[in-house]
């Protein structure tokens, strides 16, 4: 036989045997008959207060019959045992003091869920800051693992550089001796063009033997290979080309050619003034340079298009014709590129045969005017040339000024509309390499 205590939140059962419930049931009939007793007392003397009061009341029978008091509700016993059945069921009530704390725990919720959700946003920006410091630790950690793979590899690497650098010595020390003597050379030029007058001749015929001594001296030691077939658009005699050999014999014959047209460059700084003005000097450059650029584009055809065509051999048909298909797509980008730069080499070639004047021949009364003197070289003028703006100038002073500006050095108005490039001697540093 079960027993089960049902209070009104938890729930107690006890298992007991049949004495118990007897006794229970015993119990709980002579609580019913004290409670009964004791309400019919309760209810008599009641019933003597409220005829008292009603005797009490005046005559014309206007009292307040809503203070008769109403009997009281039986009271819920604490014991309900079923009559029939098996299972005895004993509800226990809730004592006040803990049903109060209760309601006012409910009470207190909406300022615990207000407090709650406050404390998820602090807990969300807090999760944000949380995210970005682990998100740059990750970072750092990262970091810190290649720092350390390096770390542990730089002697492997060390080693096989040292590899790479033997087996490749010679061609290594070719290409540093061929870029700081294309440095040296493109600056000493562009001082003695700047100096003009001052130049010195010994410096120039020095340029234009060490440039011309390079050269012969590298394509002898390279005697076997022929590598000046280069210059005329022929192959080298090499056997089967690999990439490495076709950038190291493009990239020297490049070297070679700006060797060749700086000595150009050089035989014209070595041309009297009175022969060939600084005006004209400087066009020469500007000719020269655009024309050396347009034929480098011209001169690797050749040996890339034999690489590409030998690739894999022809041993097999696929890539027999893959070396075809790749040559052809190389020369139709070629010719693209080549007629683009025909227009530009075009347009240099118009600008050297016209000259373009700056300004017209200054008059002496301009010239007083101006005190006789360049506001550039701080000297008298020498072919004095007044522009637009009125401004004059020696007619060398304002051609160098204008190799690099096309605006009057003194009122910034806007003699030139097209700055062209290389009129001071320089040379193109780029390396041409398809």
């Amino acid at each position: 036989m079960s027993i089960g205590i049902s209070p009104r939140r938890p729930t107690l059962g006890w298992r007991l045997g049949d004495f118990g419930i007897m006794k229970l049931r015993l119990q709980n009939e002579r609580l019913r008959s004290s409670e009964a007793t004791e309400f019919d007392e309760k209810a008599a003397l009641m019933m003597q207060t409220n005829s008292s009061q009603t005797h009490n009341q005046p005559a014309n029978g206007s009292g307040d019959n809503s203070s008769l008091a109403q009997p009281p509700p039986v009271p819920r016993l604490p014991l309900d045992v079923p009559s029939h059945g098996s299972d005895l069921h004993i509800q226990l009530d809730v004592p006040l003091q803990e049903d109060g704390e209760r309601r006012g725990s409910r009470r207190h919720r909406p300022n615990s869920h207000s407090h709650t959700h406050g404390h998820t946003h602090t807990s969300s920006s807090g999760d944000t800051e949380d995210t970005e410091s682990g998100e740059h630790s990750s970072a750092m950690s990262e970091f810190r693992y290649v720092f350390e793979w390096l770390q542990k590899s730089l002697p492997y690497i060390l080693i096989l550089s040292a590899k790479l650098i033997l087996q490749h010595f010679l061609g290594i020390s070719v290409g540093i001796g061929l870029l700081t003597t294309f440095l040296y050379a493109n600056k000493s030029i562009v001082n003695q063009v700047f100096l003009r007058e001052k130049s010195s001749k010994l410096q120039c015929l020095w340029l234009l033997v060490f440039l011309s001594s390079s050269s012969i001296l590298l394509y002898y030691t390279f005697l076997t290979e022929s590598l000046y077939y280069s210059l005329i658009f022929l192959n080298p005699t090499l056997g089967f080309l690999q990439f490495w050999d076709v950038l190291w014999i493009v990239g020297i014959t490049d070297f070679v050619l700006k060797f060749i047209f700086m000595g150009f460059k050089c035989l014209v700084l070595l041309v009297p003034s009175f022969v060939m003005s600084y005006k004209y000097k400087g066009f020469c450059y500007m000719f020269v340079e655009e024309f050396g650029q347009y034929y480098r584009i011209l001169i690797p055809v050749p040996v890339w298009f034999r690489y590409l065509i030998g690739y894999k051999e022809a041993d097999s048909v696929t890539g027999w014709s893959l070396g075809i298909l790749l040559a052809l797509f190389y020369l139709i980008l070629k010719l693209l590129d080549v007629f683009a730069r025909w227009r530009t080499f075009k347009k240099i070639l118009r600008v050297f045969y016209k000259q373009p004047q700056y300004g017209v021949a200054a008059t002496k009364r301009q010239c007083s005017e101006a005190d006789d003197i360049c506001p550039i070289c701080q000297v008298e003028f020498t072919k004095p040339i007044a522009l637009v703006c009125q401004h004059i100038f020696c007619e060398e002073c304002i051609s160098l000024w204008f190799n690099r500006e096309k605006t009057c050095p003194l009122c910034r108005t806007v003699i030139s509309d097209h700055v062209y490039k290389w009129k001071d001697g320089a040379t193109s540093p780029h390396l041409q390499i398809y």
